[in-house]
């Protein structure tokens, strides 16, 4: 079969065609190849040295109530878990025996001042007599020793008055300090000794509570290193502001107070002890609570913040952060973070002030690739949009798991921690 020639060129210059059509489409096809992203261009700027530690509560004072003196208790003047005052009686103990040891104390008092007064009035004569020789030496000597004598008997027996008084004083048990009493230990009819010290309640006195936290000795030293040179200012011993978590993750409304920080380091756990008041009207901590305290012991100036939808962790939990590079270039940065202010990551290492860190369209991003940056546009929708991308690619795992905070999940890992934080990115 012969191809007519005019077919023949028919279909060259449609082949032409087609091919001066893709070559003059390449340009348009170059540009869509370049990715816009949104970056936001890191400095320093002053951020709270806050760390978070676990512990519990403990009464700010507590008194054990005992039993001084034996007999059977005769009633209970209170309510079991009721607020006491200090002074107020609690429990009545049978007073017979302590009247009748009183009441002998006091004769026995009374006929020592009698020979008191005899052996004086002796020893009065006897010394005009001893003057006449009316008397011999020796029985002035005598009188005058028995007066003496009778001094001393007369002071033996304002003790034993004194003692009875207060063994009686001890029949009516009261509280110490004031506070919210226990369980009753002991009920009317109940035989209670002063050599056993029998327990017969305990009062706390909570209106305000001691939280005794742990803090590593490791923590503690880096933070005293930072204040020596300077990276981490503080106005002050004691005057760190501090928070407190609950078990139920809500957040403790009331300040407390840093009292102070222990100088032993527990040998078991390599840890020392940090102790906090708190202020507690309602009665909202009980002795004993688990909460968690978070304590805003400096300010770090030269740390950066960078949106926690711009960083992302490897497998080894390194943070990573993709900048766009002067050649507008991606580069993988990795960072050492300290914990979180918000939905920031507090950034110590890794960054240089003007880096721009890519925070939105890291999903169309590789390292190595050229990049339009453009300034992002930081939404609470492309927050959480960026953060379900990144998780989706499998590079935000960790930055997924720690949202912005929120007071009703309770505290996350690592969050606001210097020690969660460098567990978390492996610093």
């Amino acid at each position: 079969m012969r191809v007519e020639p005019v077919s023949l060129r028919l279909i060259c210059i449609a082949i032409t065609a087609l091919i001066v059509a893709a070559c003059g489409q390449k340009p348009s096809t170059s540009e869509q190849q370049t990715p816009e992203v949104g970056v936001v261009e890191t400095k320093t700027s002053a951020v709270p040295v806050v760390t978070e530690l676990p512990g519990r509560t403990s009464a700010y004072l507590v008194a054990q109530v005992r039993a001084r003196v034996d007999g059977i208790v005769l009633s209970r003047d209170f309510i079991e878990g009721s607020e006491v005052k200090a002074g107020q009686r609690l429990y009545k103990i049978d007073p017979a025996p302590y009247i009748a040891a009183l009441n002998s104390a006091k004769a026995t008092l009374a006929k020592a001042q009698a020979d008191l007064a005899r052996t004086t009035a002796q020893a009065s004569r006897f010394k005009v007599l001893v003057a006449a020789n009316a008397v011999s030496k020796q029985d002035y000597d005598n009188a005058v020793a028995a007066q003496g004598q009778g001094v001393a008997d007369v002071e033996s027996g304002r003790a034993a008055v004194q003692t009875a008084q207060i063994n009686l004083g001890y029949t009516d048990v009261v509280a110490p300090i004031s506070g919210r009493t226990g369980v009753s230990q002991v009920t009317p009819g109940a035989y209670v000794q002063a050599s056993q010290a029998t327990l017969m309640d305990t009062i706390q006195q909570i209106d305000q509570v001691y939280v005794d936290v742990t803090q590593s000795s490791l923590e503690g030293l880096r933070l005293r290193r930072d204040i020596q040179t300077g990276r981490v200012k503080t106005s002050g011993p004691n005057a760190a502001k501090v928070s407190l978590i609950l078990e139920d993750g809500s957040v403790y409304p009331l300040p407390g107070t840093l009292q102070f920080t222990d100088v032993t380091v527990d040998q078991s756990t390599g840890s020392v002890t940090v102790r906090a008041t708190f202020p507690n009207p309602g009665r909202v901590l009980l002795p004993g609570m688990f909460v968690r305290a978070r304590i805003e012991q400096g300010i770090n100036e030269s740390a950066m913040l960078v949106p926690q939808v711009g960083v992302t962790h490897d497998q080894k939990g390194q943070a990573i952060a993709l900048v766009v590079g002067a050649d507008d270039k991606v580069v993988p940065h990795t960072l050492v973070t300290t914990g979180m202010q918000g939905a920031d990551w507090i950034v110590e290492g890794g960054l240089q002030p003007g880096d721009r860190v890519i925070v939105q369209g890291t999903e169309k991003v590789r390292p190595g690739m050229t990049v339009k940056a453009v300034p992002a546009q930081i939404t609470a929708l492309g927050a959480a949009s960026s953060a379900a991308s990144g998780a989706s690619h499998g590079a935000a795992g960790l930055a997924a798991s720690v949202p912005a905070p929120n007071p009703s999940r309770g505290p996350s890992p690592g969050r606001g921690t210097a020690s969660g934080a460098n567990a978390a990115s492996g610093a």
